[in-house]
């Protein structure tokens, strides 16, 4: 079980499955400028534990991701999209998980700048 959260704690989540042996770095606009490390997961695998009411939607681009942050201290712990096979799935940002070693993990280039 992967234990997440904002940097307040507003927001808390978790994660059904085991830390993935490979992150992307994505580097559009927005995720560089973040530093996010993105992992994806199936719907049912993610529960918001705390916090819904604490959230704010963000849109840029195509409008096809639905960056979550938290009102409170600005961080984004994970973002709603939909996968290549057409299914909901959440993209959490590992560096708001607290149980995952990220230097452990492998690092795969996106290039969403071209997106």
């Amino acid at each position: 079980m992967l234990n997440g959260s904002c940097h307040c704690g507003a927001v808390t989540f978790t994660v059904d499955a085991d830390p993935p042996a490979e992150v992307i770095n994505c580097n559009c606009s927005h995720c560089r400028r973040k530093g996010f490390l993105l992992a994806f997961y199936p719907v049912e695998q993610f529960t918001l534990t705390k916090g819904e009411a604490a959230l704010q939607s963000y849109f840029f681009n195509r409008h096809v991701i639905e960056h979550q942050f938290c009102q409170t201290c600005g961080c984004e712990p994970y973002a709603k999209g939909v996968g290549p096979d057409g299914k909901p799935v959440r993209a959490v940002n590992l560096r708001c998980v607290e149980n995952v070693d990220l230097d452990a993990l492998s690092v795969r280039q996106f290039d969403g700048a071209k997106l």
